[in-house]
């Protein structure tokens, strides 16, 4: 008999969502729509560069955004959501109203949330 636990379904996707400034990315894309990199940089204030080119790696991977480079010089990156992509941000609005909704409660404060 195997002794790993059996994995929660869910545990792939929630790691994804749970990297730094991942949401906050997800969110800029579908609330701005398509961006060029250095305009996605500037509408996450405080990404490094780095960190912002391994994100969008790593959702580019996931299936969760596109990238697109015109070839021009220099050339010119564009990202957007993809279908996947769209269908996290309905997840992610569901969850901004129940966090909506607590902070109205006094279940925490600005505060408490952080960067999202």
């Amino acid at each position: 008999m195997s002794k790993t636990p059996p994995q929660c379904p869910m545990d792939a996707i929630l790691r994804l969502l749970m990297g730094p400034w991942t949401t906050y990315i997800i969110w800029v894309l579908s609330d701005q729509g398509p961006q060029r990199f250095g305009a996605l940089k500037r509408s996450v204030p405080g990404i490094s560069t780095r960190m912002l080119t391994e994100r969008l790696r790593m959702l580019q991977d996931a299936g969760v955004i596109w990238r697109e480079q015109a070839e021009t010089i220099p050339p010119a990156v564009t990202y957007g959501l993809t279908p996947r992509g769209n269908e996290l941000r309905r997840v992610l609005d569901g969850l901004g109203q129940i966090a909506e909704r607590w902070k109205a409660e006094g279940v925490f404060q600005d505060d408490d949330l952080g960067a999202v």
